[in-house]
């Protein structure tokens, strides 16, 4: 048996959101990676293929959601095979919510799914426990209340496809702005009659206005730091000024340090 490769423990995933439009639905999702509070992942992939027009974006575990959308895509080709005909996205559904609620939720899985069939396009929420719901639009994740801030503002019925990604677009955005949990890129996926459309990295936040300034990297200059030197006076052979509990050796000693932090802030290191 070779050697086990070191992988980050239960990385999770975070913002998602799909909103119906005319005759589509659009999938979108953020795509920063967490293990704890360590960012495993900044550029991961969380709208996983189910089907040539169904898609399921997936928060939670990132395990769980990957291993439970594949054996739901595997499953759904072997039907497509025996069948000869399209995948619903009820059956999609069903496979889901079926295989969450027979391990009663300790499956960290968290989904959206959306895609377009012969009976239209649809949209489900499928819970880590196995309840659904089916709405005009959905938000899934630690950042998905800023998400469905936006959605409750500014979603409308009939919305054609350039303004439910733009919309969709903004949602992922106030999730990135707002919750620790998500971050990076926006991706999207756009699915109609017509076939799907997998867009990776459509939006890529402007750091620079922000107002954060990267301290990094550090520039030591050749040498290293200079090392500082200080005496105290003592009056007491006994006591030092900075254990003298008197007004002025509390004041000598806070010189003293002043004088430390003073020349420590100005030596040693440079900010690139």
């Amino acid at each position: 048996m070779g050697p086990a490769l070191h992988r980050p423990s239960h990385p999770r995933v975070f913002t998602l959101s799909l909103s119906r439009s005319q005759g589509g639905v659009v999938l979108g999702a953020d795509t920063r990676s967490t293990a704890g509070s360590t960012v495993a992942d900044k550029n991961c992939e969380k709208i996983h293929y189910l089907a040539p027009q169904i898609y399921c974006c997936g928060a939670g575990t990132a395990a769980d959601t990957e291993h439970t959308t594949a054996q739901v895509a595997r499953s759904l080709e072997l039907h497509r095979f025996e069948t000869g005909r399209p995948s619903r996205v009820i059956s999609a559904h069903t496979l889901l919510r079926t295989h969450l609620y027979k391990h009663q939720g300790h499956i960290g899985a968290a989904l959206v799914l959306g895609g377009w069939d012969p009976t239209g396009a649809h949209l489900f929420s499928v819970y880590p426990h196995g309840s659904t719901d089916a709405l005009p639009f959905a938000t899934m994740g630690s950042g998905s209340l800023a998400a469905m801030g936006v959605f409750e503002d500014s979603f409308s019925e009939g919305m054609t496809r350039e303004e439910a990604e733009a919309l969709v677009t903004r949602a992922i955005l106030s999730g990135i702005t707002n919750d620790l949990g998500s971050g990076s890129n926006v991706d999207l996926c756009t699915i109609d009659q017509s076939g799907a459309v997998y867009q990776r990295n459509v939006k890529v936040p402007d750091e620079s206005k922000t107002g954060f300034k990267p301290i990094f990297p550090i520039v030591f200059k050749p040498g290293g730091p200079r090392s500082l030197h200080i005496e105290a006076t003592r009056s007491d052979p006994r006591r030092s000024s900075a254990d003298d509990p008197s007004p002025s050796g509390i004041s000598e000693a806070a010189d003293a340090l002043g004088r430390v932090a003073v020349a420590a802030g100005g030596e040693g290191m440079e900010t690139g």
